[in-house]
């Protein structure tokens, strides 16, 4: 079996920004999927930086990304989440990478070295790119 993989904002800025590990992220982007709240960070980390709109959605655009929209049950398995990862420093970004990776069976792809603490319990493989 293929492996899947979800990308974390973290992922997809260091792809867009050319850092360390962005070609391990071209290497998964067609077995990948990003959750609508993680494009959504990712669209405001470029806004802030200066960023126009036009800009950051010609560049997100041309990754042909695959986009899972944030409905109900991923909100609920999202939420779930939260108290197995207290004390880890997670934001709602994070979570929604992290559920959307358990629903698909998926590997989630982050530049947070935090997420190598995470619970084996929580059944998410987490990698770091760099």
């Amino acid at each position: 079996m293929t492996e899947a993989f979800v990308l974390d904002a973290s992922a997809l800025l260091c792809l867009l920004k050319g850092e360390q590990g962005a070609d391990r992220v071209i290497a998964c982007l067609p077995r990948a999927w990003v959750c609508a709240v993680n494009l959504t960070e990712v669209y405001a980390k470029l806004a802030y930086a200066g960023g126009t709109e036009s800009r950051i959605a010609q560049a997100i655009g041309g990754l042909y990304l695959r986009v899972e929209a944030f409905d109900d049950a991923h909100a609920r398995s999202a939420g779930m989440l939260r108290p197995m990862t207290k004390g880890f420093g997670l934001s709602l970004g994070d979570h929604a990478c992290l559920a959307l990776a358990r629903h698909r069976g998926a590997i989630a792809l982050t530049t947070d070295r935090g997420w190598t603490e995470l619970p084996d319990t929580l059944g998410i493989t987490v990698k770091l790119l760099r």
